[in-house]
């Protein structure tokens, strides 16, 4: 008996095989010779219809989040109570307390806080709220 046996290892589509295993022979059979037509062709294909596809879902996306972050009018910054840089009406908020020196000074004014001796102070909540206690 020889070392290799004379059976080939796919067996080769008959009439009677079913459809699926005759066009896949066909298809690995010319997928050596074409190799970009069979395999790469329909990659591509793939690729550029996906993007078509989802640039409705992108363009969602992007309207959702547009509407969420918007530009308000001076009439709702008056109404939310927000000022502009010259205390005028505008859209961005006075900063509280502004940093007056360099960095160091910041840092050394920061360490010098006692941080061991604090008090907890409960936050006075509006009328009809919660407070949490039980």
């Amino acid at each position: 008996m020889p070392a290799f046996q004379a059976k080939t290892f796919r067996r080769t589509p008959t009439a009677s095989s079913p459809l699926g295993e005759r066009i896949g022979a066909a298809y690995r059979s010319r997928l050596s010779r074409h190799p970009f037509m069979l395999f790469g062709l329909p990659f591509i294909t793939v690729i550029v219809a996906a993007s078509f596809a989802l640039t409705p879902a992108a363009a969602l996306r992007y309207e959702h989040y547009d509407r969420k972050v918007q530009q308000l009018s001076k009439e709702e910054a008056m109404d939310l109570g927000l000022r502009g840089p010259d205390g005028e009406e505008g859209i961005k908020r006075n900063p509280r307390r502004r940093v007056i020196g360099d960095e160091r000074e910041e840092y050394y004014r920061l360490m010098a806080k006692d941080l061991d001796n604090w008090e907890q102070k409960r936050v006075q909540r509006f009328q009809g709220e919660p407070d949490g206690r039980l």
